[in-house]
């Protein structure tokens, strides 16, 4: 069993052929990837169907939904397997030329105290400006 396979089964999702198609190509990303991308990347599945997935991942805490400001959310897999862990929750660099955003593991996301009454679910940390590619031009 490889390691999104063991992923699905700790989360009790049964692992349908999309549900692994969609996983395996989000592991194999090297950054946060678009809906758009995953379409081109799996032209056997639809655009809908993939959505379905992705929604399924998110309602499991499975992956990070990347508001990147670019009008296309962005998913990558949760590597702690749970939002919740800090160690999870780094921020992200949007380039405003080329359009690529990148994980900055390095970089965690701030952890805020919130008045009573409110509770933390998710952050969303972005930067944006030009990529090391981008600043060279």
């Amino acid at each position: 069993m490889n390691k999104f396979d063991k992923m699905l089964t700790e989360k009790g999702i049964r692992p349908t052929s999309n549900r692994l198609l969609v996983g395996r190509e989000l592991m194999r990303a090297s950054h946060p990837i678009s809906l758009a991308d995953l379409e081109i990347a799996l032209d056997t599945i639809d655009k809908a169907s993939i959505f379905r997935v992705l929604d399924l991942f998110r309602k499991k805490e499975m992956v990070h939904v990347v508001d990147d400001g670019s009008r296309s959310l962005k998913y990558e897999l949760c590597n702690s397997h749970n939002h919740h862990i800090s160690d999870d929750r780094h921020a992200h660099f949007h380039c405003d030329n080329c359009g690529r955003t990148f994980c900055l593991e390095e970089i965690m996301t701030p952890v805020v105290e919130l008045p009573a009454g409110f509770t933390f679910r998710t952050a969303n940390y972005v930067i944006n400006g030009l990529c090391p590619d981008c600043s060279k031009r």
